[in-house]
């Protein structure tokens, strides 16, 4: 369920902690975190409120979806599928595609395309379908990209999701088409 203000006042009591201020206490375990496991679970729980537009501004004030970036970036295929999860859920809105792509995400989340994880491939191409806009369409629809996401297209045998999500993709972003 979305929040809105009303709904979030509601839902955090006298007693609970705003919104904000709970998302800045999950950052700075991720931040202050010396074990894998911890830091996996805070970016799948942060990646969790990165599907709700409540939360978007948030996340762009405390550099989450920079964190997600990060994490895409590291050996650990949890933190790589959290990350990209997160990306996937944030960057529907599109301020928040637009900074992923200022940072140099595209590539980064490009990359996941590779990843044995199935549920990291299943959200780089979520990702990819928001983030592919005029501005950026260039770097996503090269040639190599184009050919993996057709490879996922024609894989409904071995994939569904990723095949339905691929066939999407190409369907609102095949090179030649508006």
């Amino acid at each position: 369920m979305f929040t809105n203000s009303k709904r979030q006042i509601e839902r955090t009591g006298r007693n609970g902690s705003p919104r904000l201020q709970y998302l800045q206490e999950l950052v700075s375990e991720f931040q202050n975190a010396t074990n894998e496991e911890t830091k996996e679970k805070v970016v799948a729980h942060l990646a969790n409120f990165a599907y709700d537009p409540f939360n978007f501004t948030f996340l762009r004030q405390l550099n989450v979806l920079e964190m997600f970036l990060d994490c895409v970036t590291e050996p650990n295929e949890k933190l790589v599928e959290f990350g990209v999860g997160g990306i996937c859920n944030a960057c529907v809105d599109p301020a928040n595609a637009a900074l992923i792509s200022q940072c140099d995400g595209i590539p980064l989340v490009v990359q996941c395309l590779s990843s044995p994880v199935k549920n990291t491939v299943n959200y780089a191409l979520g990702a990819l379908y928001y983030l592919c806009n005029p501005v950026n369409k260039e770097e996503i629809l090269k040639p190599e990209v184009v050919e993996v996401i057709e490879r996922f297209a024609s894989a409904g045998a071995v994939s569904v999701s990723f095949s339905n999500l691929a066939k999407a993709f190409l369907d609102k972003h095949r090179p030649g088409q508006t």
